[in-house]
Order: structure tokens, then C-alpha cells, then sequence
């Protein structure tokens, strides 16, 4: 069985490099010949459609949707699907799809879409969003990694100063799970299993968790009903593995907070010993 593991040309760091050593090295555990190819070498060429098949599967290590589109209609078998990579890329489209499936999470309002030449030429709609949601209150930008365009707001004035700041980008806003501060947890999904979990926490009183702005992290036993919750995320979006984070309710419910369809597991290995590098690759086996 042959595949190729598809990444990004344009973006290079130790952190990303390493991830994707563990996923061939997976593949080749399990007989599997993986090429290592990046978006700038399998450019999207409308007319070659009868061009040579050169694996049997991809497995999509980046978020260039139209790449992992173009090769779904060329009869490649994708890892995870174009549309579910989509959809958790944007974390408005995040919420929108998971809406109608019963699934918890904070209340949320996207703001309504401009153009880059023209900017948000009044803000009295963040005067509406105060009224429907109390402050303190999370501002969000809908495409983002690692907590870092992630901003708590204390005022209207906060609120729109915050969004002049983004200008033009997609943004967000959400209610603040006040008990779920500086702690949440991500659960690791392969098919149909949660293959492992980790608490995430901040000791330095910042309200976000994430690992890679200071977070620190925990083994953590996740409750049947934290795990059928990430199960039905990653089912109602149609994803093959990823990770979801969750927040911890006012009775410890969870609360869905974002579903990552290329969740970086150097952590989640380094808090349990669990490489999810070996269960995607069987995951990928095991439906070809």
C-alpha cells in the first residue's frame, strides 16, 4: 500500500517537522510507503485529470482545501476530507455544523461579513451582540492556532477596540464559561475511539489553557459523556481523527469549544505516552 502524506510548502518549524517524522515513521511500521509531498508539488491542474495515479490514499497534513478537494475529485481516497478540514479551519463554520446536532457549546454570534476595501464602516451591531451576551465575553477570529487570536474583552469599549484591531478578518463572539477558566481539556479521536486525553491548565492567570502560550498539561480520564460529546463532533463533521477541546460547565458538563481536523499530538504523547501517529495510520488501513 502506497500513500502520500500531503504539507504545507511555506510552512517550516521544528514543531511541524516533527509530526510529520512520527506519521511516516508510522506508516512505515505498518508497511505502508509513504511520500512526503507539499502543496507546492502537487499544483492543482484543472485539465490534467486522467494524470497517473501515485498512491492509494492521502493523508491531508494541511488546511489547503482546494488541494485536498482537487485530488477527492481525482478518485483519491483523503484523509481527513476536504470539507471536514474546511469546516474546522473556520471555527464559524465549526459551530454552525455542530448547531442543529444537540451538540453544548458557549453561545456564540458571528459578526457579519465585509470586504477588505471597505472595512466595518460603523460598529453599532457590537451594541446588540452587548445585549445578548454578558461581559465579560470572548472575541474570537475564525481562522487561528494555538490560542493566539484568541482575546477576552471587559467593555463595549474593549469589544470594539478589539475588533477595530482584527479589522477585515472573520471574527467571533462568545460567551465566557467563567468556570472553566484557565483550564480545559482536549480529548484525541481516531474513528471511533478516544484514543487519549489530557487536562490543559494555566498557572499564570491567563484565561486560555493552550500548551503552546505557557498552558500546562495533566493525564486526565475523560467521563462517558466527554467522550461520546468528541465522538459525535468528529461524526456530525465527518472527520476521520482529530482533537477536541472541551470546557468544564458550571457542573463540570462539558462544553464544546473547538474541533482541531489536524490536532498536533507531540503533547498529548509527551502527557500519556499515546501516539496518535500509529492510530491514524491504522485508522486509514483499516477503512482502505
Amino acid at each position: 500500500m502506497t500513500g502520500i502524506l500531503v504539507v504545507n510548502e511555506f510552512l517550516h518549524s521544528k514543531k511541524f517537522n516533527e509530526i510529520h517524522t512520527w506519521l511516516l515513521e508510522a506508516a512505515k511500521k505498518q508497511g505502508i510507503n509513504m511520500l512526503l509531498k507539499t502543496n507546492a508539488e502537487l499544483l492543482i491542474d484543472i485539465c490534467d485529470i486522467n494524470s497517473e495515479r501515485l498512491a492509494d490514499f492521502i493523508l491531508f497534513w494541511d488546511k489547503d482545501i482546494r488541494l485536498a478537494y482537487y485530488l477527492e475529485q481525482l478518485g483519491y481516497s483523503v484523509f481527513n476530507s476536504s470539507k471536514a478540514i474546511g469546516i474546522c479551519d473556520d471555527k464559524a463554520m465549526t459551530h454552525l455544523t455542530l448547531m442543529k446536532a444537540g451538540i453544548p457549546m458557549p453561545r456564540t454570534i458571528i459578526a457579519p461579513m465585509t470586504f477588505d476595501n471597505i472595512g466595518y464602516t460603523n460598529l453599532t451591531f457590537l451594541e446588540e451582540v452587548a445585549n445578548r451576551i454578558e461581559f465579560p465575553m470572548i472575541v474570537k477570529e475564525s481562522f487561528g492556532s494555538f490560542g493566539q487570536q484568541v482575546y477576552l474583552v471587559k467593555n463595549i469599549e474593549e469589544l470594539q477596540n478589539q475588533v477595530k484591531q482584527i479589522g477585515t478578518k472573520p471574527v467571533l463572539f462568545q460567551e465566557f464559561v467563567k468556570s472553566s477558566f484557565g483550564k480545559d481539556i482536549r480529548l484525541q479521536v481516531v474513528g471511533n475511539q478516544v484514543i487519549a486525553s489530557m487536562y490543559r491548565y494555566s498557572d499564570n492567570g491567563d484565561f486560555r489553557a493552550n500548551l503552546t502560550i505557557g498552558g500546562k498539561m495533566l493525564p486526565f480520564q475523560p467521563t462517558k459523556e466527554q467522550r461520546e460529546l468528541a465522538l459525535r463532533c468528529c461524526q456530525v463533521i465527518g472527520l476521520d481523527f482529530a482533537g477536541v477541546d472541551m470546557l468544564f460547565g458550571k457542573k463540570d458538563e462539558p462544553i464544546v469549544c473547538e474541533v482541531n481536523s489536524n490536532a498536533h499530538f507531540k503533547n498529548i504523547y509527551d502527557c500519556t505516552g499515546v501516539n496518535a501517529a500509529d492510530a491514524i495510520i491504522a485508522h486509514i488501513k483499516s477503512k482502505l
